[in-house]
């Protein structure tokens, strides 16, 4: 079984910063992609930044303010975000695509985390 565990959510004022961060545990064999999405209320989730094989691509409304890094070692993704506004205000969602152990290494799984609150207000 695998997991995806969010941390680091929370309220910030406008031009703030804030760090995600999202661990994978469990039957890992393979990582192939770690990402982060977000979620607005009355909105549809949407990408905000992924990093694939060492290459990272980030949703035009975030370039320059957020930057995704993996930590190999650690299975761990981190999202950091500065210069918040308040349309940054979402929940977060880790996303990852996992080959589990014993599993098809063509057939990779697709995992979420539970999400964290995101506020940015004054």
């Amino acid at each position: 079984q695998v997991q995806l565990v969010e941390s680091g959510g929370g309220l910030v004022q406008p031009g703030g910063s804030l760090r995600l961060s999202c661990a994978a545990s469990g039957s890992i064999f393979s990582i192939i992609a770690m990402g982060w999405y977000r979620q607005a209320p009355g909105k549809q989730r949407e990408l905000v930044a992924v990093v694939k094989g060492g290459s990272t691509n980030y949703t035009d409304f975030v370039k320059g303010r957020f930057t995704i890094s993996r930590d190999y070692a650690k299975n761990t993704v981190y999202l950091q975000m500065n210069t918040l506004k308040p349309e940054d205000t979402a929940v977060y969602y880790c996303n990852a695509l996992i080959v589990p152990i014993g599993r098809d290494v063509l057939n990779p799984l697709d995992y979420w985390g539970q999400g964290t609150q995101v506020t940015v207000s004054s």
